[in-house]
């Protein structure tokens, strides 16, 4: 009797491919089984471990390289469970200390993307013993983990005098406002535009914009060192309590805590629809989607250039977005700046070289600065210093009698 062998093989067929199916089921079900215990144990053991506090032990997921944190941190105990940005900051700040309500805005000093700077002062008492500050106000749009975000940079960049100081903020409700040290004459840009006349006219100019030069470097230096990334840095960034001793670098929403990213990928930007200064950008973002260190150095050479032409938007010849980018990464740069000093016109151009690994880093731009300066002290004016000298007790006279003048009006009723 033959037997057709198909009756055989079918049902053969069918048992393997039933005994195939409840493998993988027994695999994924023992794999969830482990991954269950072993967050159940986690979870038991954070019961008798304290919070993971500083933010900057806590990995925010970013399209980033992994940087190790600096060594004087202790390494805490990663966690599969990723906090949230609400979570972030519970316990900081529970309880909003102030609203917009609160605040009387006095001046704009600037309107970005994302939020308004004003010069304000509390209705009624004071920010932390200040009478007057730089506040942002957020606008409507922006998402607490970026605002998150801006106020943990900012708390790890304190005790600077070159950097603006964070005092007080609120993101519990909107808008989210940050409060900041108090600046006399806004940004920069405005500063050099608004004064340009006079500038022009001081013999001492060079000297005054390589120490304005010097002290921005500072502030960007001490960023590096925290392992952070400005990634905005342009003259309308930059505020002026007294120039050009006391300029401080500001605005840090773009910023990015390299402390933070678990992504191999350095420094890479996940979001195409992200808005950047295309001007203060370095070539190899646009070729390469590549962002780095030595992309803050370019931006410091593109405000180099702007210092010197007194706030020039860069490439004022070019009208649209396509054709900076395209002037840009044709390697075309912006022209020597009338009357700018050979020095630094060497630093400038040396900020933007390519590829980028061989730009100077800003440890090695204060040192250039730092032997400018000295070149300079040689050959002091005596009767400039004198003047110098003047002013600044004037100066300081003026702030005392209009920090005094603050005080009687916050003792009046309101």
């Amino acid at each position: 009797m033959c037997i057709d062998l198909k009756f055989v093989y079918i049902p053969i067929g069918i048992l393997a491919f039933i005994v195939l199916v409840f493998s993988v089921l027994g695999v994924l079900c023992l794999r969830k089984m482990r991954f269950l215990n072993q967050t159940i144990r986690q979870l038991q053991g954070n019961q008798f471990t304290p919070p993971i506090l500083p933010p900057r032990s806590v990995s925010v997921v970013e399209d980033e390289e992994v940087v190790e944190p600096p060594p004087q941190t202790p390494l805490q105990p990663s966690s599969t469970v990723k906090p949230s940005s609400k979570r972030l900051w519970k316990g900081l700040q529970q309880d909003p200390h102030f609203t917009k309500s609160d605040l009387n805005l006095l001046q704009l000093i600037k309107a970005g993307k994302e939020g308004v700077f004003y010069q304000a002062r509390m209705i009624r008492g004071t920010c932390k013993g200040h009478n007057m500050f730089t506040c942002k106000i957020s606008k409507e749009g922006v998402r607490l983990k970026h605002v998150d975000m801006e106020v943990s940079i900012m708390k790890k960049l304190v005790h600077h005098k070159n950097i603006l100081q964070i005092l007080d903020w609120n993101t519990t409700v909107e808008p989210y406002i940050l409060i900041m040290e108090y600046v006399s004459y806004g940004t920069l840009r405005t500063f050099l535009q608004t004064n340009r006349s006079h500038l022009s006219a001081d013999p001492e100019l060079q000297s005054l914009f390589t120490i304005a030069s010097y002290h921005i470097a500072l502030a960007m230096q001490h960023l590096h060192s925290k392992m952070i990334m400005h990634c905005d840095l342009a003259l309308r960034n930059i505020m002026v309590n007294k120039f050009p001793w006391e300029v401080k670098v500001a605005e840090f929403g773009l910023a990015r805590d390299l402390t933070r990213m678990t992504s191999r990928r350095s420094s890479r930007w996940r979001n195409p629809r992200q808005r950047v200064p295309l001007r203060w950008y370095p070539p190899e973002y646009f070729k390469n989607n590549y962002y780095s260190f030595k992309g803050d150095v370019w931006a410091f050479g593109i405000v180099l250039w702007e210092m010197q032409t007194f706030g020039t938007l860069p490439y004022p010849n070019l009208e649209t977005s396509e054709d900076v980018i395209y002037h840009i990464c044709l390697g075309h740069k912006n022209t020597n700046p009338e009357g700018c000093r050979p020095e630094i016109l060497h630093i400038m151009r040396d900020c933007w070289q390519e590829p980028y690994t061989l730009r100077p880093s800003f440890t090695d731009i204060v040192c250039m600065l730092e032997n400018v300066m000295e070149n300079d002290a040689d050959y002091v004016d005596v009767e400039s210093s004198q003047s110098l000298v003047k002013e600044d007790a004037e100066y300081h006279e003026a702030k005392c009698l209009r920090a005094a003048s603050v005080t009687l009006e916050d003792t009046n009723p309101v």
